[in-house]
C-alpha cells in the first residue's frame, strides 16, 4: 500500500485484509491481462501485504520477483508469504529501478499525483518489449466515498486535508500511454457482496481501512464516532442491508496495460 502524504501513519494489514477476497479478484484480473514478456525481472509496485505475490511467483517463478512498498507493517506481512526474492521499503514517488520485464501495480498509483509524468517514467524502467500493468480504484464519485468527504466538510469545516491525487479518466490515460507503446485501457464494475458485521454497516468497514483513513485520522475519537454515525445512516439508504445483514456494494476499477516497443518475445 502507498500513501506519501501519510508516511507517518502506517497501514493496518489486519484491517485491510478483512476484504481480501474482493480486493484480490481485480488484482488477478490485471495479472491475467498481461501477455508474453521479454527476459528480465518482475516488480510488484505497491505490494502491500503481498496478497498477489504467490500468484506472481506461480506465473513468473523463473524470474526475480521484487516487492516495493513504503509500509513496514505491510512488508512484514509480505515477507511471511515467502514469494518474493527481495522486498524494498521505498517512496514510490521517487523510486527508481529496472530494467524490468513487468512492472505490476495493483491499487497503488491512485495515491500518487502527476500521472502524465509518472507513467512515462515507469515506462522508462521497462526492458524493450516489457509491460506496465496497473489497476486503480475508480470509486470516488460513488456514495461510499463521496459521502465521507461531504459529511466531513459539513460537520468539521476546514479539518479535512486537501484532496489526494485521485486518478484521471480512461481516455486521458489512453492519450498518455498511446505514444509510448501498445496501450489498453478499460473499466470494470464489481458487484461485491459484503458479509454482515457485528456492529455498523459493511460498507463503512470496507472504506474506513483505505479511502477514509486520512479523514478519520484528522479527528478525535469522539469526533470520529459522530462522523461514523452520520455516514452509516446514509449508507443504510445508499446500500440497503439484505435480510441476512450483508450488503451489495458495486465497486468500479480502472485498468490499463502498456507494452513498449522492441525486444524478442
Amino acid at each position: 500500500m502507498y500513501a506519501k502524504q501519510e508516511a507517518a501513519l502506517d497501514w493496518n494489514p489486519d484491517t485491510y485484509a478483512r476484504f481480501s477476497d474482493h480486493r484480490l479478484r481485480p488484482a488477478l484480473d490485471l495479472l491475467a491481462s498481461v501477455g508474453p514478456l521479454p527476459d528480465g525481472p518482475v516488480v510488484d509496485l505497491g505490494c502491500g501485504a503481498g496478497a498477489v505475490g504467490p500468484d506472481l511467483q506461480a506465473r513468473y517463478g523463473e524470474r526475480v520477483l521484487t516487492g516495493v512498498d513504503n509500509s513496514p507493517a505491510m512488508l512484514a506481512k509480505a515477507q511471511a508469504k515467502g514469494a518474493y526474492d527481495a522486498l524494498r521499503e521505498a517512496d514510490i514517488a521517487q523510486w527508481q529501478g529496472g530494467p524490468f520485464a513487468l512492472i505490476y501495480s495493483n491499487a497503488t498509483l491512485h495515491w500518487l499525483g502527476d500521472h502524465d509524468a509518472l507513467l512515462p517514467r515507469l515506462a522508462g524502467m521497462l526492458e524493450p518489449g516489457g509491460t506496465l500493468a496497473v489497476q486503480v480504484p475508480h470509486q470516488n464519485d460513488a456514495p461510499s466515498h463521496a459521502t465521507w468527504v461531504r459529511l466531513m466538510d459539513g460537520m468539521f469545516p476546514g479539518r479535512r486535508a486537501p484532496d489526494g491525487p485521485g486518478i484521471l479518466t480512461a481516455p486521458e490515460y489512453f492519450e498518455i500511454l498511446a505514444p509510448l507503446g501498445a496501450a489498453q485501457v478499460w473499466e470494470t464494475e464489481y458487484l461485491q457482496r459484503l458479509e454482515p458485521v457485528a456492529q455498523g454497516h459493511p460498507v463503512r468497514h470496507f472504506t474506513e481501512s483505505t479511502f477514509a483513513r486520512p479523514i478519520l485520522n484528522a479527528l478525535s475519537a469522539p469526533e470520529q464516532s459522530d462522523l461514523i454515525a452520520a455516514y452509516e445512516a446514509e449508507m443504510a439508504q445508499a446500500y440497503p442491508l439484505r435480510p441476512d445483514g450483508s450488503a451489495l456494494f458495486p465497486f468500479r476499477r480502472l485498468f490499463f496495460t502498456l507494452t513498449i516497443p522492441g525486444g524478442e518475445i
